[in-house]
């Protein structure tokens, strides 16, 4: 701030030093005010608007913006909706008789009297929770010939004292499928049926588990490459206190995760999927998939939520934007509906020139600077909104591949459901101290997934893995 002698100085100097001070000000102004947008559009953006995690919301959640229209129901179960109920099991494991003991009219005894009505009622509950010991004795007999042979131990008592294979099923669906951290499935586990587990036993039994299912993930991952459309993502992980990435790829009824410290084309190679893929990748926009010679299809709802935050910034063509990509995704769930393959030939062609007008009308909004600034990667800084142009236009083919081919979906949000337990998993318990760890936690997790996406009993399943003939999985 000038003081009134420093004002008065450049004053007298004449009109060239007052321009100057001017000059210099507006300068420093302009470039105030644009931090405080820069600052002002970060604070605005959250879940909703921007690629953010719900979890960066903070206590204060936005006020939802859902792009659903509503559906005029009331909230609840509607009608016809068959519900669930207990039912009468014609097997009751426990049939216990009540007999009146004496009359309740004149007190004579009742225990010669007839019968002549029951009335039933059943008690759904668990039986006594408690671990079993099961002593396996392997006999030695002597044959007339002088031989001695001796009996095998099945695979589930392969040490002289251990757990069976039930109760590590239970660990491993607890800490690895319900996502308990340690002490809590040890309280668990002491509260039901007395068992006190170390963290070292519970370790053990995933690390087993997942070197039992090494084979099934393979097998996986090969009808992963073999599918005709996939859906990757990767999501951030904390390993041995530093940032890992863990990529998924999946379908509706198949999900492979890996670890591995690297994001990009180094942490997919290493996944062994996408370097062999020959079908549709379904992805956000990140940079290193389009480096595989796949075809690719871009996830909508990301442009939506970025739409949606231009929107609050008064973009007008962004709302035409984001209203087209809606109007396009309902008449290609209608054609599905109805059985169609491909929508009329001169439907997508009239979807495409309103997309191309609408770009057009956003670069007019948007123009690019006349003096851009080059950021550390040696490319030119463009604001969010003009970003979003050059990926919408330069990449329209991948951003509207669900229009051309009706198998291909509108967004990804199946490989986003695949990575949010992982997540979950990691704001319970926390990262994890070792990368073998990590690695066995991902391969049991993707067996699990893919167990349930196919409808298979999961802690069945894992009882099965354990005494060595694991489950198989549907990969065709």
């Amino acid at each position: 701030m000038l003081t009134r002698e420093e004002f008065q100085t450049i004053y007298d100097q004449g009109p060239d030093a007052v321009f100057a001070l001017l000059t210099l000000q507006q300068q420093r102004i302009g470039a105030l005010e644009e931090t405080v947008q820069q600052l002002q559009q970060r604070l605005d953006k959250a879940s909703h608007n921007s690629h953010k995690p719900p979890s960066s919301d903070g206590l204060k959640k936005p006020p939802p913006k859902s792009l659903r229209k509503p559906s005029g129901r009331k909230p609840g179960g509607q009608k016809g909706h068959p519900g669930k109920t207990l039912r009468f099991c014609d097997t009751p494991d426990e049939t216990i008789p009540h007999i009146p003991v004496c009359c309740c009219g004149c007190g004579a005894s009742l225990e010669q009297a007839e019968i002549v009505d029951l009335e039933r009622r059943q008690v759904h509950d668990l039986p006594p929770l408690r671990l079993i010991v099961t002593e396996h004795v392997v006999q030695t007999r002597r044959c007339a010939c002088g031989k001695l042979t001796t009996a095998a131990f099945p695979e589930e008592a392969s040490q002289p004292i251990q757990y069976g294979p039930r109760l590590k099923a239970l660990c491993v669906y607890l800490r690895d499928y319900q996502l308990l951290p340690f002490a809590r499935s040890q309280q668990l586990l002491s509260d039901l049926f007395g068992a006190s587990l170390s963290t070292s036993t519970l370790c053990a039994f995933t690390t087993e588990s997942a070197k039992r299912l090494k084979p099934i993930s393979e097998a996986i991952q090969k009808a992963l490459i073999g599918s005709a459309l996939v859906h990757f993502d990767e999501t951030g992980m904390r390993v041995a206190g530093k940032l890992h990435w863990v990529h998924s790829a999946g379908t509706h009824t198949l999900t492979h995760y890996t670890c591995h410290a690297n994001r990009g084309k180094t942490g997919s190679d290493a996944a062994g999927i996408l370097p062999k893929f020959s079908g549709i990748a379904v992805h956000d926009a990140w940079c290193s998939y389009a480096q595989y010679g796949c075809s690719h299809a871009l996830c909508n709802a990301h442009h939506l939520r970025e739409l949606i935050g231009l929107c609050d910034q008064g973009q007008t063509w962004a709302k035409q934007m984001l209203e087209l990509l809606l109007a396009i995704k309902a008449c290609v769930e209608q054609a599905k509906q109805q059985g169609k393959s491909r929508l009329p030939v001169l439907q997508p062609i009239h979807f495409e020139g309103r997309y191309q007008a609408i770009l057009k009308q956003g670069y007019a909004a948007n123009p690019a600077p006349k003096h851009p600034v080059v950021d550390k990667r040696g490319r030119p800084k463009q604001t969010p909104a003009r970003n979003l142009l050059l990926r919408l236009d330069q990449n329209r083919k991948q951003v509207l591949a669900f229009l051309y081919d009706l198998s291909v979906p509108f967004d990804n949000n199946l490989a986003e459901r695949d990575l949010r337990m992982l997540k979950v998993r990691q704001k319970v318990s926390g990262g994890f101290r070792t990368l073998s760890g990590a690695e066995a936690f991902c391969r049991v997790r993707g067996y699990l997934s893919t167990l349930r996406k196919q409808g298979k009993n999961l802690l069945t399943s894992l009882e099965q893995v354990f005494r060595g003939c694991p489950e198989p999985v549907v990969t065709g």
